[in-house]
């Protein structure tokens, strides 16, 4: 039987009690809703885990919403050559880099988790975060900005982000994916508030005061909702499994996190200064990436809901399909600020598919017991994507000196993580 008293977990923790761990469920497609009650009659299926859920979303949002609003300092970076010699390369690898640190410091994360429990390591990421934003505004060359907004902004976030990511599987089992939806939401209308508040700010007081302002929210938001979080279980050891790599559904799984950060990053870091390109103002061009993110916390709640009522993969699929279709339909045809705007929101209510089903999914691939360490490999896998695609992007607009070549690459990235889940089904399909 669990504990009643709260306790710490590991990062990733799996759905089931330290007395469950034998456990696990091998290569099904069937939501996870309809499997996992059974397993943990105690979970209390909400109760003071909404106020998780809540605390979550809020986090998300002053992380994740505010790495995504860079999308906004790039294009005031690009259109005024702030650091004189930069290139277009070097400024977009700020963003994108923040977010390789947040994922490369998952194993650290991990083991502080352990050590020290969920609420130090958090306030500790709240800390740093905030931290490099204040940093950043003193930036004086391009590096100050590489080390500050990159480094220790994402340091920080992994160690505030990554503690959360297995906590609300502990209060929910029906309305598990629906939980989790309304949770990673959270960075969706985060990107949407910031993104038009950092372009608002950084036209009326600067640059300099908009990463203040940033840094100061996000660090009384940020430490407020760690306080508030509470866990269920005791922390396990992290185990690392690497016989995992000889799997070929697992490998599917891997292909499609790495194909989906290759386009997602693409969008949220890029659009604004697409709009750039096609001559919209600094006003307009803020609205795209805040319409992306707002896309997606309307559609990841809704995908949890599709997902726990369909199948994981089956949902995976067909949206990162979709994704793929609407860049290469819409978005090579956006020339207007009315497309431009339309192409945001149908990508953003389908975009943000991987971060949904990723973990149900890898569930039903690799087991309870397995889930920790596929999860911590799968953070792994996603550092190279995370850090360079949107720099990939913006290098092929520099040779060409057109969208065209990104806009292709981000929808062809997308149909690619569509096609390792269609592939998966196909798999789950055979053995069953």
């Amino acid at each position: 039987m669990t504990s009643e008293k709260p306790q710490e977990p590991q990062v990733g923790f799996s759905d089931s009690p330290p007395e469950s761990t034998h456990n696990s469920i091998q290569d099904s497609d069937v939501p996870s809703s309809q499997t996992l009650p059974e397993m943990n009659p105690a979970i209390p299926e909400g109760g003071y885990g909404w106020i998780v859920t809540i605390s979550v979303a809020l986090i998300n949002g002053h992380s994740w919403g505010i790495s995504s609003a860079y999308s906004v300092f790039l294009a005031h970076y690009l259109a005024t050559d702030t650091f004189p010699g930069t290139t277009k390369l070097q400024y977009a690898l700020v963003g994108s880099l923040a977010v390789g640190c947040t994922l490369l410091i998952s194993p650290v994360a991990t083991i502080a988790v352990r050590e020290v429990g969920t609420r130090p390591t958090m306030l500790a990421g709240a800390v740093l975060q905030s931290a490099g934003l204040a940093c950043a505004s003193l930036s004086g060359q391009i590096w100050h900005l590489l080390l500050s907004q990159g480094v220790l902004f994402g340091l920080g976030m992994g160690l505030l982000f990554l503690p959360t990511y297995g906590v609300i599987p502990q209060w929910f089992t029906r309305r598990r994916a629906l939980a989790n939806g309304i949770a990673i939401s959270g960075s969706g209308l985060g990107g949407f508030v910031y993104s038009l508040g950092a372009g608002a700010i950084i036209r009326s007081l600067g640059v300099d005061w908009a990463y203040r302002i940033l840094a100061i929210v996000s660090l009384v938001v940020n430490v407020a909702c760690a306080l508030l979080m509470r866990t269920r279980y005791v922390a396990r050891p992290l185990a690392f499994d690497w016989s995992l790599l000889k799997r070929r559904d697992y490998i599917l799984i891997l292909g499609f996190g790495f194909f989906s950060m290759l386009g997602q990053f693409v969008l949220v870091f890029t659009l604004a200064n697409y709009a750039n390109i096609i001559g919209l103002d600094a006003s307009q061009a803020a609205w795209i990436p805040a319409l992306f993110m707002l896309g997606q916390a309307i559609g990841r709640p809704i995908l949890g809901r599709l997902s726990d009522l369909y199948g994981h993969v089956q949902i995976a699929f067909f949206m990162s399909l979709l994704c793929g279709i609407f860049s290469l339909a819409i978005w090579l045809n956006a020339t207007s600020f009315g497309s431009l705007i339309a192409f945001a929101l149908v990508a953003g209510l389908v975009g943000g598919v991987f971060w949904v089903t990723a973990a149900p999914v890898m569930a039903h691939v690799v087991g309870l017991d397995n889930l920790p360490s596929g999860l911590t490999i799968l953070w792994m896998t996603l550092v190279l994507p995370s850090t360079f695609s949107s720099s990939i992007a913006l290098q092929i607009f520099e040779q060409t000196g057109k969208y065209t070549g990104a806009q292709i690459f981000t929808g062809l990235t997308f149909i690619a993580a569509g096609l390792c889940m269609g592939y998966l089904w196909r798999l789950q399909l055979v053995k069953s």
